[in-house]
């Protein structure tokens, strides 16, 4: 197996001479500022819970980007292709939704604590159209920064320094949050979270990529099933067996922070830790898939990292032991460094170059359709079955995807 980082690597990154050189520090600096505020957001549905939010509440956290990225994310697709300049729109709306969370730790100091999380739910509902806008932005800019041979490496970089940046803030959040007395501990990390958003809106918006040539403009609105109907079938069968498998992800989203509190009773301590354990082993993880995809290849990474997701529900359901959900944690984002991967590699190889922002929008929109439906379906068939019941569900939901991108040939 090759170094982690190469010595050319490091040369470039200290040193960058050539526009890609720069793109890249850009985008790894880029991806810190994402992985502070990444780390802070983790406590915010335990926020959300130790307020006395319901059930619903937290599931919202999930739910609504997810309904806003279903509903807009294909026109937004369609509307960036009209764009010379993505880079502008990608920096500019990432900067409005890092900075959401300093606005919900200052919340407590205005407003009575019973009302708070009604606001935050309200206020995360208009975060919603910048964090769609990015999503579908993301891919493009990634994409056109590293070119097709230098996906893997480029986006394994960033996502192990944005790991880095999530451990080491959920470990210092952690440990803050046991020093001050509620809720005023959650004000320091979430307004601290601002260092992030600066950090990452500096650097982005220092990306250069040549301008786009914008596609003609589509005469009346094209519906989700018109672009699935015209694009290629190896793109459909993707988006669609992804749509199964995310639907068991999403299910399990808001059930693990309700199950560490109401459950196994965990403190801000031990979910500060297992997050970090989670985060930390990232750090390798996306070298190690990255090394391995010219042996296993696009399908055998995607089948090996789904199948270890797909188990994690089911090892987290049948523990309380903080320390085993901390080995778990790590097991699980271990399989999920190497499906980010290749996804990200998946969607763009699948799909026209002329026409990426609008079938990464078709894309979004499928993987946020479940997104917003399943954290619902979740915490509602929580108070019904228990939440140890429904990460079953999720599991087996996470195995049927796997199973049908082991029948389709995905990859």
């Amino acid at each position: 197996m090759r170094p982690l980082i190469a010595r050319a690597e490091i040369r470039a990154l200290l040193k960058p001479t050539t526009t890609t050189e720069h793109n890249v520090r850009n985008v790894l600096i880029d991806g810190i500022g994402v992985g502070i505020v990444t780390g802070v957001s983790v406590f915010l549905p335990i926020f959300l819970a130790r307020l006395g939010a319901s059930s619903l509440l937290v599931g919202l956290i999930t739910s609504l980007p997810a309904l806003a990225g279903a509903l807009f994310a294909l026109p937004i697709g369609r509307f960036l292709e009209q764009q010379r300049n993505i880079v502008v729109w990608y920096s500019g709306m990432r900067f409005w939704v890092l900075i959401s969370y300093a606005v919900f730790g200052c919340l407590p100091f205005i407003l009575p604590l019973n009302i708070v999380p009604w606001t935050i739910i309200i206020l995360w509902a208009l975060v919603t159209i910048p964090l769609t806008f990015v999503n579908v932005a993301f891919t493009i800019v990634m994409g056109d920064v590293a070119g097709p041979q230098r996906r893997y490496a480029l986006m394994s970089m960033r996502w192990s320094s944005l790991g880095l940046a999530t451990a080491v803030t959920v470990a210092t959040v952690g440990a803050v949050l046991e020093l001050f007395p509620f809720p005023f501990n959650y004000q320091v990390v979430f307004i601290g979270s601002v260092v992030g958003g600066l950090l990452s809106f500096f650097f982005s918006r220092s990306i250069t990529l040549p301008d786009r040539n914008p596609t003609p403009r589509q005469h009346g609105a094209e519906s989700l099933r018109d672009a699935l109907h015209q694009a290629p079938l190896p793109f459909v069968q993707y988006a669609l067996s992804a749509f199964v498998f995310r639907s068991g992800i999403a299910m399990a989203i808001p059930l693990i922070p309700l199950y560490y509190v109401r459950e196994a009773g965990l403190n801000d301590a031990w979910i500060g830790l297992i997050s970090m354990i989670g985060n930390g082993v990232l750090l390798i993880a996306y070298a190690v898939w990255s090394a391995g995809v010219p042996r296993l290849g696009n399908r055998g990474v995607l089948l090996a990292s789904s199948f270890g997701m797909a188990l994690y529900p089911f090892g987290l359901a049948a523990t309380d032991t903080p320390l085993i959900m901390a080995v778990l944690a790590g097991i699980a984002n271990f399989c999920v460094a190497g499906n980010d991967l290749v996804n990200f590699d998946l969607v763009l190889s699948t799909i026209p170059a002329e026409r990426q922002a609008t079938y990464i929008g078709v894309f979004q929109t499928l993987q946020n359709l479940a997104l917003f439906v399943m954290p619902l379906i979740a915490t509602s068939l929580a108070d019904q079955i228990g939440i140890s019941a429904t990460l079953l569900v999720a599991g087996l939901i996470r195995l049927l995807g796997v199973a049908l991108f082991a029948w389709l040939r995905i990859g």
